[in-house]
């Protein structure tokens, strides 16, 4: 058997051997890392909902929502992912809004690539905190000065554009749950 052949049949097994070892990774990892996804979206359900004891998952009209139920099984809100470009990449988000869809509960980042120090200062609390409460009738603003207005949060100095992606996003996906429901 002359060199090239020796050659190829060694690489062929050891690309079957890296091929299976991949494939076993995977089918490990996965239920794992869908176990872990489920963990966290249910910890940023029970975080923007904190009145809910319970949840459950419905889907209406193609819209996925999380129902938060009180101890007594009464709607206390509704729970739904957004997401969309900012400045830099997506931003995937988690936010609730109360059962008569005017007034926001909370939102949480679960997921963003905004500029270190600017536009991820969307992942901090105090503009967390803005969205608690705030009314989305008419539909949400923001204002580079201070926020006065019952559907107004004020802008992240240096990060507007994530600002605005924030309230952009927010904005539509309410308008969506609104249509459905």
């Amino acid at each position: 058997m002359n060199n090239a052949v020796r050659m190829i049949l060694v690489l062929i097994i050891v690309g079957i051997f890296s091929g299976g070892v991949l494939v076993s990774v995977h089918n490990y990892a996965n239920p794992l890392i869908a176990d872990n996804e489920d963990k966290a979206l249910k910890d940023a359900v029970y975080k923007v909902l904190p009145d809910a004891k319970n949840f459950r998952k419905i889907t209406k009209n193609g819209i996925t929502l999380y129902e938060g139920l009180n101890k007594r099984g009464e709607v206390v809100g509704y729970a739904f992912k957004a997401g969309g470009f900012g400045y830099q990449g997506e931003i995937e988000m988690i936010a609730a809004i109360d059962p008569d869809l005017k007034e926001l509960k909370g939102m949480e980042v679960l997921g963003s690539s905004e500029t270190p120090g600017l536009g991820a200062e969307i992942t901090n609390e105090p503009f967390k905190k803005q969205f608690r409460g705030l009314s989305v009738l008419p539909e949400i603003t923001f204002t580079k000065e201070k926020a006065t207005g019952r559907n107004e949060i004020q802008a992240i100095t240096g990060a507007t554009i994530s600002t605005r992606a924030v309230v952009r996003i927010l904005n539509k996906e309410i308008g969506r749950i609104r249509e459905a429901l």
